[in-house]
């Protein structure tokens, strides 16, 4: 889902396709505007001129392109308004788990013809480019971004706290341990959780069921069958409950969403949370961060044959209202922002070089868009101007490996967060909560939603027409592709 709570980062520069590209996707002597997502509001004034010499890079490769950046975050709520009013820009990004259904609906541009035609397009890794494509086969998005989740930690609070910030917690016991001693020796949270009612409870409430072993649903497209009251769903929500009412170690904010959760982790309120893989790149753009103080883990994972890691990721896509020569020069900007410096190696260190002279990141881990050699190959040539504390993120780089990556809930994803939104809630501000009761709530209200692909009040999940959920054989690939 997120890293879309992810918000959109600054990611790449890059030159246009090369001929083949430019012949496909089509050219114009006449001048057209397109508007596209930039950055998430708040963003540094570093992140901002950073993608504005971007967007004068590329104007000037493209004379005949004007481009107009828009502030953007994807949140359920907004994004649903904005997609019934009309007033997405041109280019805008949504999590892997709506651009099916967006597609299905007639609501995204078909990029097929000029995506095939990008002199790249065979080294694109396969599962990754399949969350968009919609029923019909058609590739109706292009990946940005791909993450696992991950846990975050504050390796100053961990020194303070007497622990070894080189050794962050494997089990979920060691966490509960480690959360109390950082809380009870610092005075700050030791963990805290997002909670808020904006489907970011329920996403992440799924993580931490996953990676217990459990599943928040079965089967797939409308014939999921809802799972919400699963027994390691509820272990997690009585570890949070002991966490909260008798350690008292998650501090007293429990209405954390995906930006603000960010700010209370880089001001140093906050010993560890659970997020994107990807989450540096916003901690430095909008909330200035202390390289020094951040630390990158995997997600403890019960002994449970189940029990993997939660991933998505981020898709850019087209509003299907652009016409012939807007969507032409969109997916001329879809090459130069975000694939271009994964697959040229001199637009990778053209990029580098600009994000490195305007205190950007570089290097931060992500899961590849490409296939493993391109990967592996990209990474040759940043690696002068990896900029990132990439040693204090050896715990997450080096045990990725060893985790099994599950997709998302494949039907109605965002309804199913939304639902438990409120049970996350209750469990932390209400100490009578009952833990059970509260899951059979939304369980037996998700056949209807999952049956018809619809929202609970929520932004667009899943749901009707969407493809089952990956194979063993599928979660492999995006296994095999790192």
């Amino acid at each position: 889902m997120k890293s879309m709570r992810l918000a959109t980062a600054v990611a790449v520069a890059g030159l246009v396709a090369v001929c083949a590209t430019a012949a496909a996707v089509g050219s114009t002597t006449k001048t057209v505007t397109i508007s596209v997502a930039s950055l998430i509001p708040g963003s540094s004034q570093a992140a901002i001129d950073q993608f504005n010499a971007q967007v004068s890079q590329f104007e000037r490769l493209n004379p005949s392109i004007n481009v107009k950046p828009v502030e953007y975050q994807w949140t359920a709520p907004t994004f649903a308004a904005k997609l019934a009013a009309g007033t997405l820009p041109t280019v805008f990004e949504v999590p892997f788990t709506d651009a099916r259904t967006l597609g299905d609906n007639g609501q995204l541009a078909d990029l097929t013809p000029y995506a095939k035609a990008l002199p790249y397009f065979s080294k694109y890794n396969k599962a990754v480019l399949a969350e968009g494509i919609d029923a019909k086969g058609r590739i109706i998005a292009l990946p940005k971004g791909a993450y696992a989740q991950a846990l975050h930690y504050n390796r100053k609070l961990f020194q303070q706290a007497g622990l070894d910030p080189n050794k962050p917690p494997t089990t979920w016991a060691q966490l509960q341990k480690d959360a109390l001693i950082i809380s009870q020796k610092t005075g700050k949270a030791g963990y805290v959780e997002m909670a808020k009612d904006d489907n970011t409870a329920g996403w992440i409430l799924t993580t931490l069921t996953y990676a217990f072993g459990g599943r928040m649903e079965t089967g797939h497209g409308t014939h999921s069958v809802a799972t919400l009251n699963n027994k390691q769903t509820v272990s997690v929500l009585n570890m949070l409950h002991h966490m909260r009412w008798v350690d008292n170690s998650m501090g007293s904010n429990f209405d954390y969403g995906w930006s603000d959760i960010n700010q209370a982790f880089a001001a140093g309120n906050v010993g560890m949370y659970v997020s994107g893989s990807d989450v540096y790149t916003n901690l430095v753009q909008a909330s200035n961060i202390d390289p020094s103080i951040y630390g990158l883990a995997t997600i403890p994972l019960a002994k449970n044959k189940n029990a993997g890691v939660l991933g998505g990721g981020t898709e850019v896509a087209v509003k299907p209202t652009a016409k012939s020569a807007e969507l032409a020069a969109a997916v001329k900007w879809i090459d130069f922002f975000y694939e271009q410096p994964l697959v040229s190696k001199s637009q990778a260190i053209r990029n580098a070089k600009t994000l490195v002279a305007n205190k950007q990141p570089v290097g931060v881990p992500a899961l590849p868009l490409f296939n493993k050699a391109q990967y592996a190959l990209a990474n040759t040539w940043i690696k002068p101007y990896i900029n990132v504390p990439l040693d204090q993120m050896k715990p997450f780089t080096t045990g990725i490996f060893n985790q099994t990556l599950v997709p998302e809930p494949a039907a109605s994803t965002q309804s199913v967060y939304h639902s438990l939104d409120a049970v996350v809630e209750a469990v932390l501000t209400n100490k009578n909560a009952d833990i059970q009761g509260m899951l059979q709530q939304p369980n037996a209200r998700a056949p209807q939603a999952l049956s018809a692909g619809s929202l609970v009040a929520g932004g667009p999940g899943g749901g009707a027409g969407a493809p089952p959920p990956p194979t063993t054989a599928e979660e492999g690939e995006w296994r095999s592709a790192r």
